[in-house]
């Protein structure tokens, strides 16, 4: 059974910074690209990053650009959202996705992909 689980959120100080992990299983994590969205209460979802399958090519949101990085470790099955600088505008659940078109992260913010986590809260607030 595929699976990815969110996890790393929590409450945090403007300034602060928090590591979101997305742990994946019930299949091959280096054939997925994986990306990152939020949904703040009462906005739309939004697309936040985007790991390509072989980890060589990453895209992020104007908003995060310079604060997020995002990475993988196919070997743990795991992609990282390493947040710094974070701001109370970021407070939101975040999920990760899998898909395995190879066209997915260029376009991450459009397509809906084929795997989704439950999400994990990050609030920043003082």
């Amino acid at each position: 059974q595929l699976q990815l689980v969110e996890s790393g959120g929590g409450l945090v100080q403007p300034g602060g910074s928090l590591r979101l992990s997305c742990a994946v299983s019930g299949f091959t994590l280096d054939v997925y690209a994986i990306g990152w969205f939020r949904q703040a209460p009462g906005k739309e979802r939004e697309g936040v990053s985007c790991i390509s399958a072989g980890g060589g090519r990453t895209y992020y949101a104007d908003s995060v650009k310079g604060r997020f990085t995002i990475s993988r470790d196919n070997a743990k099955n795991t992609v990282y959202l390493q947040m710094n600088s974070l701001k109370p505008e970021d407070t939101a659940v975040y999920y990760c996705a899998a898909d395995s078109r190879f066209y997915y992260c260029p376009n991450y913010k459009s397509l809906s992909a084929d795997y989704w986590g439950e999400g994990t809260l990050v609030t920043v607030s003082s």
